[in-house]
């Protein structure tokens, strides 16, 4: 059929697809340059004839075929198979009943006859059969690409409603903490209020006791000074010498119990006792009861890298530039890391400590594992043991975890604060300074952990040479 229909098709002459088909009256077609050129050799001989009969003409007119013009044109830009896969269409044209193809490029349905072929010269063209197959393959990709984005977008709105459903959970518990740690203030501060105004009303009332105790003893004493006044009053009003001088003999004893010295002593009020910086005495009062408070840990000697020196008390610790120490080597030792553990070991409970890290280029703070490996180099991340912040390259903070994520620090640190909830698995950096967030590990801690100090490698050109010092707070 294919042949068939591009036998109908060709030029004899040439034996190619028509170009401008003409006729001139024996119904047989060619290309207008292939029989003009016919002719042209033909000349000598003062004849035309047709190729395909052999009828001669002698003044033939060429009279171009439309149809047949029309035809080659949807030929030429639709393809062939498309054309031979065809089926009749149960929807036909308008006009007349054809085959129909269909453009993937347009999705639409394309008639051979009716359509004009220029629209769809550059298109992907196929039968309709051919095109149902590909648009349901393409289709039921798209289908599978969709369900697939169902299944992503089912299960992130199940992970938010999770989520949104935690939120508030974790919200509802935080909100309890916080009313919790603030009623916590204000009964420690209510029941300091009580006491210092108990306190005020026992000094007030003993002072008062005291003053009036005074006073009425006073009035009685004075009262017998008056008294003895009198008397003497009356006596040096004698004007008989006798007389006076017989009465002076009982003078004394009428004075007994009249006569009394005043020596007053006053204790002022304790004013200043609840004067002054009265919030500040107050908040030491309240430094002893809040909890969880900076804790005075020490550094374990027997864990310490050969190059590290610690302080006499055991809360510093430096990098020696000078030769190791010749310390004994043991199981507990760093030999490569220049690290040290605390001496305590955590085990549950709420703790806080503060570590001062002023002026330094490089460190490294946190906890470790009772049970981490010292030996060799050491890879400082959670599934080795290790839950940590660290300084590097002179301004640059990271959490360690795997791999680091960079924290956003505004100001260089100071003090870092570490805050370890054992039972709750929370692990929270802090800057101790303005007590602004760092990081949080949020871990299922498998054991008793210790904590974790790494002061970093000194320079001859003198950086890094500071100490790292555990923060003391003594109230």
């Amino acid at each position: 059929m294919a042949c068939s229909l591009k036998d109908e098709l060709l030029c004899s002459i040439c034996l190619s697809i028509y170009q401008d088909p003409v006729s001139f009256g024996c119904e047989h077609y060619f290309c207008r340059r292939c029989i003009t050129e016919h002719w042209v050799r033909q000349e000598p001989q003062g004849t035309r004839d047709c190729p395909e009969c052999r009828r001669t003409f002698t003044e033939p007119t060429l009279a171009p075929s439309l149809k047949l013009a029309n035809i080659v044109e949807r030929y030429s830009a639709f393809p062939l198979d498309a054309i031979l896969g065809a089926q009749r269409s149960p929807f036909p044209c308008k006009d007349h009943e054809k085959v129909k193809l269909f453009c993937l490029t347009d999705r639409t349905v394309v008639c051979f006859f009716c359509d004009e072929p220029a629209v769809h010269e550059q298109h992907q063209v196929t039968n309709v059969d051919d095109a149902f197959d590909e648009l349901q393959r393409e289709l039921k990709e798209q289908l599978q690409g969709l369900q697939e984005s169902e299944r992503g977008h089912t299960e992130a709105l199940h992970l938010l409603k999770r989520q949104l459903a935690d939120t508030k959970s974790s919200a509802k518990s935080l909100r309890a903490t916080i009313a919790e740690a603030f009623e916590r203030l204000h009964r420690l501060l209510r029941e300091r209020q009580k006491a210092m105004l108990e306190e005020l009303e026992a000094d007030t009332a003993r002072t008062l006791t005291d003053i009036e105790q005074k006073i009425q003893r006073y009035s009685q004493q004075l009262r017998k000074v008056q008294e003895g006044s009198q008397i003497l009053q009356e006596r040096l009003a004698e004007a008989d010498k006798h007389a006076f001088l017989a009465g002076v003999a009982s003078l004394s004893e009428r004075l007994k119990g009249k006569i009394h010295e005043t020596n007053l002593t006053y204790e002022d009020f304790p004013t200043s006792k609840y004067m002054g910086p009265l919030q500040y005495t107050i908040w030491k009062s309240l430094f002893q009861d809040i909890h969880p408070v900076p804790a005075a840990l020490t550094l374990d000697p027997g864990t310490a890298h050969q190059r590290l020196i610690l302080s006499d008390d055991c809360t510093i610790v430096a990098y020696g530039n000078l030769h190791p120490q010749p310390l004994q080597d043991s199981p507990r030792r760093f030999d490569v890391e220049v690290s040290v553990l605390g001496t305590q070991a955590f085990g549950g409970g709420v703790h806080y400590w503060e570590v001062v890290v002023s002026e330094k280029t490089q460190w490294m703070i946190g906890l470790a594992h009772e049970a981490v490996t010292r030996k060799g180099s050491i890879q400082i991340q959670p599934s080795r043991g290790f839950y940590c912040i660290v300084m590097h390259d002179g301004n640059q903070y990271s959490a360690c975890t795997e791999p680091w994520t960079r924290l956003n620090v505004k100001s260089k640190l100071e003090k870092v604060g570490v805050f370890l909830d054992y039972d709750k698995g929370l692990l929270i950096f802090y800057n101790a300074d303005d007590m602004s967030w760092l990081y949080t590990f949020r871990e299922k801690f498998p054991g008793k952990l210790c904590s974790y100090f790494s002061p970093g490698q000194s320079h001859a050109n003198g950086k890094n040479v500071q100490p790292l010092r555990i923060n003391t707070v003594r109230i």
